[in-house]
């Protein structure tokens, strides 16, 4: 059953292969656990069992419950399958969350390492530079930026077009500023290899489309280079173009849309981080506060 849960996954889902194999790998942990090859045995007590291991391990409740999500969906296809009657999962009650505000970057932070960021020079340069160009001007996931291609980017609509969660797109608006970026990009990537309309927008350097691994080592790595304090990930430069665009004014429906959230819950976390910043401003200036 496994191996046509994985058939779905890519097929029906259409997940990315990040997304695939920690699926896996939660069902193979679980499996592990409990010391069973047979998953269709276990019951809702052995999965509790499972949980409260997780957290006496000292595993944040968010990863116990993305684990959980992902044993869920597995149990939910074998219920669709007809190989089991309820699923198992739903007798268990989730570990709640604790809440956190988006770690995000300083807006001078990121304007000092993009203004010295290099845009000429070799393709790898050039590609870095728009990779975390594109993070930051447009709030896109890691994935997302992996699955662009070339004709992803319409300079003369001046957007971009991506492929989101469950298969979605959406198109976001690209600044001037971006649009430059890109166009030197394009110009190098064009004449360092036979690019095609159809294939990738960033490419290895053996020609190859980038992998996230690859997208995420220069983005870590750069943001080291600059001494920026915390963590380092294209998910944050996420988090810090939201964070920005509300602090500028931006009304949420509108991140939303560009972040591509299904529900404006998702995005209203972005209002505490600018509650925050109103409070300090407050406490400064009120001869009271």
């Amino acid at each position: 059953m496994l191996h046509s849960f994985l058939q779905y996954l890519q097929g029906e889902k259409r997940y990315s292969q990040h997304t695939i194999h920690a699926y896996m790998s939660d069902i193979g942990q679980l499996a592990d656990y409990l010391q069973i090859k047979d998953l269709q045995q276990a019951d809702h007590r052995q999965l509790r069992g499972w949980y409260s291991e997780l957290l006496r391990q000292g595993l944040s409740t968010r990863s116990v419950n993305r684990k959980i999500t992902s044993v869920s969906t597995f149990f939910k296809y074998l219920v669709r399958e007809q190989v089991l009657q309820q699923n198992p999962v739903e007798k268990v009650v989730n570990p709640k969350n604790s809440k956190r505000l988006p770690f995000f970057y300083k807006e001078e932070q990121l304007k000092e390492m993009l203004d010295a960021e290099v845009n000429e020079g070799s393709y790898e340069q050039c590609r870095n530079h728009a990779m975390i160009e594109l993070f930051y001007g447009t709030g896109m996931r890691l994935s997302e930026l992996v699955g662009l291609t070339i004709s992803s980017v319409s300079l003369s609509n001046q957007t971009v077009k991506v492929l989101g969660k469950g298969n979605k797109q959406r198109i976001i608006p690209l600044s001037p500023h971006l649009q430059e970026v890109l166009v030197k990009y394009l110009e190098v990537l064009k004449s360092s290899y036979e690019a095609l309309p159809k294939s990738s927008l960033f490419l290895t350097k053996k020609g190859e489309p980038v992998y996230p691994g690859l997208v995420y080592r220069v983005v870590h790595r750069r943001l080291a280079e600059q001494g920026v304090s915390g963590k380092k990930s294209p998910h944050v430069l996420r988090h810090s173009f939201a964070t920005h665009m509300l602090n500028k004014g931006s009304d949420l429906n509108s991140i939303k849309e560009l972040l591509g959230h299904t529900s404006l819950s998702a995005t209203q976390v972005y209002t505490h981080n600018n509650i925050e910043k109103l409070l300090k401003s407050y406490r400064n200036a009120h001869p009271h506060a």
